[in-house]
């Protein structure tokens, strides 16, 4: 009988293979991983750091907590689906699990890191001046993996296409994050 893994091995799981995409990226790195998961997988591991993310932005109280949670989650949903749904208009061949449990690999683990960085930029005070430079960096970060897991999820080979599906999943995501900071 195959027994359906529990949640618990399924994070640590995912864990594993994000230290791979992390440490190791490239578009093969996520070929390897793509059909490990589903959405549901994907949405679950990046809700657990969702929550992190949001605890690391108690710092601005109750309000902090929610925005953190629901700028990585819905953010993340919102941008998944729109790299699926604009990709498939360029010819990529994905599907949506492959583009969830893609980004999901990279997605949670940076806000994560990210998080924790910012944190250590506000608590230190001298550091809150650095928070312009860390967005910098977490954006050209992102970006990067992105870059590659549009290449490996939707399939796309020619950049104009790729770039074209990340901006569209950009602004559609920004739209909605405006929406969300208004909470």
């Amino acid at each position: 009988m195959n027994a359906t893994p529990s949640i618990t091995d399924t994070i640590m799981n995912m864990v594993s293979q994000s230290i791979q995409v992390l440490s190791k990226p490239s578009v093969a790195t996520f070929e390897q991983y793509e059909k490990k998961g589903t959405m549901r997988d994907a949405l679950i591991y990046v809700g657990v750091a969702a929550v992190l993310t949001g605890l690391l932005g108690l710092t601005g109280g109750l309000g902090g907590f929610i925005r953190g949670v629901l700028v990585t989650l819905i953010g993340f949903f919102v941008f998944t689906y729109l790299v699926h749904w604009f990709g498939k208009q360029q010819g990529g061949s994905g599907t949506l699990d492959e583009v969830g449990y893609s980004f999901s690999l990279f997605w949670g683990p940076l806000a994560v890191i990210f998080g924790i960085i910012t944190l250590v930029l506000v608590i230190t005070l001298i550091g809150i001046f650095l928070i312009p430079l860390l967005v910098i960096v977490a954006i050209i970060v992102n970006v990067y993996f992105a870059y590659l897991a549009v290449q490996s999820s939707m399939n796309l080979k020619e950049s104009g296409k790729i770039w074209l599906t990340m901006v569209v999943a950009f602004v559609g995501t920004l739209v909605v994050n405006i929406i969300l900071s208004r909470i």
